[in-house]
């Protein structure tokens, strides 16, 4: 049952909404639910437990399928009513595998098929979702054409069961809801490894500087206030990456979800000049450049990746600040290459010159500086430098005892508590895991499809 401290409401100008119905306290649990459906990303599919998401290089492998990968017998057979018709599909396609968004709509169609009227969310029901197939361009309708194709192509024999889908659920109709509905679920780094569908959890409406925050434990949502909130206050999430300028915010929000973001933080550009500080032809170079190292960073190309990014960072040093946008994405590409390499020394110098431009857009309690003070604090206690480490953790700890809470997992690993740190009894970080953090990525793993709701603060 949906928590009894919000409600559906019509909010103006933007349709279906969700609201307070009582004061809600800074750090406080809103709701917390496991998704409809979910799948795990392409990217982590030999890596993460298809049931409860937990990392591991040694995953025991479906039989059948060879595709699904579990922890443990017990993930496995709490997974199987979701994977047994799934399985099939999987090993019809073999060695081939359909992107992320064909794997969780099969899942939805599946349990659309199964489920009765009674198990229907309290609040929306994915027949409620908004498709939004009259607003998109006919490229978009197009491509939506092509998943539905690939989708025919995975089900195969099952395809005659879409015939008993509820009224106005067709497979395209369906995708489109997928497309704007879904949530990315990520990781304690912020990793996306996988996409669910919550379908209550859809009526939160967007804002560029929202009031409430989501975080995950494995596949499990839940929904924080990150400030005080008023009884009959609208609650909000940000759907994009708060890493770039308004304009951009703006036309990604048109774009994906068909409306104009009208919040103060867009109407005023806040932030944008700092964003876009420096000499625009070497900023230009530089925002032209982040593609292809990107692509260096994907493909693990680390010597090419930290040569070629620390030569620009050289270039442009005297006449772009670290507090631009693009040159603080090649110092978290550089940071990721050293720790890649070893190098962790200079990892940490990178990591000190993000920390006041993370700072600046991402104002507390925000998880993405959570999350880049618990890297900066890693490499720190590695190199023994303790009472820096001790500064850095006690500062990401304070963020996350209100975006995370002090029972999660993540918050917990690190043994800080408010009165005395310590962590430096006997932590053994695996450093390969502080790089790759994917604090600002937008879209489903390779960028092969449509960007999703943005999960993590959804401030990002």
């Amino acid at each position: 049952m949906m928590a009894m401290n919000i409600e559906r409401f019509v909010s103006e100008g933007k349709g279906n909404g969700l609201r307070a119905l009582r004061e809600i306290k800074a750090g406080e649990v809103i709701h917390s639910c496991e998704p409809y459906a979910f799948c795990i990303a392409k990217d982590f599919l030999k890596t993460a437990c298809h049931s409860c998401l937990k990392r591991d290089e040694s995953l025991s492998r479906c039989s059948q399928c060879k595709t699904a990968r579990y922890c443990s017998v017990q993930c496995q057979k709490q997974a199987w009513p979701d994977h047994k018709r799934e399985c099939k599909c999987l090993k019809r396609l073999q060695p081939r595998i359909p992107t992320d968004s064909v794997r969780l709509l099969t899942r939805i169609i599946f349990k659309l098929l199964g489920q009765s009227e009674s198990d229907q969310e309290d609040l929306y029901s994915i027949a409620e979702h908004q498709s939004h197939l009259a607003d998109m361009s006919e490229e978009k309708k197009e491509g939506l054409g092509h998943l539905c194709t690939t989708l025919q192509l995975y089900l195969g024999e099952e395809n005659h069961d879409l015939s008993q889908l509820p009224p106005g659920l067709d497979p395209v109709s369906l995708l489109a809801r997928v497309t704007c509905n879904c949530f990315s679920i990520s990781d304690g780094e912020l990793q996306d490894v996988g996409v669910g569908l919550y379908p209550s959890m859809s009526l939160l409406n967007h804002d560029c500087q929202p009031n409430c925050v989501m975080i995950f434990e494995g596949k499990r949502l839940t929904l924080r206030a990150v400030r005080l909130i008023r009884p009959c206050e609208e609650l909000t999430i940000s759907y994009t990456d708060i890493l770039v300028t308004s304009k951009e915010r703006r036309s990604h929000l048109q774009e994906q979800y068909h409306f104009l973001c009208q919040c103060t933080r867009c109407t005023t550009e806040d932030k944008d000049c700092d964003m876009l500080a420096g000499e625009k032809t070497a900023w230009t170079s530089l925002r032209d450049a982040i593609p292809h190292m990107e692509q260096l960073q994907s493909e693990q190309r680390w010597e090419e990746l930290l040569k070629e990014s620390q030569a620009l960072l050289h270039r442009y040093a005297d006449v772009v600040p670290d507090r631009n946008i693009y040159v603080l994405r090649l110092l978290d590409l550089a940071m990721d290459a050293c720790i890649s390499l070893g190098d962790y020394e200079t990892a940490l110098e990178y990591g000190h010159r993000a920390l006041e431009p993370y700072k600046l857009y991402y104002s507390d309690p925000h998880p993405s500086r959570a999350v880049e003070l618990l890297r900066v604090g890693k490499l720190q206690h590695y190199l023994s430098r303790l009472e820096e480490a001790q500064g850095s953790f006690t500062q990401a700890y304070d963020i996350m005892k209100v975006t995370h809470g002090t029972d999660h997992a993540l918050t917990n690993e690190f043994g800080v508590s408010e009165t005395k740190y310590t962590a430096v009894r006997s932590i053994d970080y695996r450093l390969d895991d502080l790089s790759h953090c994917s604090c600002t990525n937008l879209c489903l793993p390779g960028n092969t499809e449509q960007p999703i709701k943005f999960m993590h603060f959804k401030n990002n």
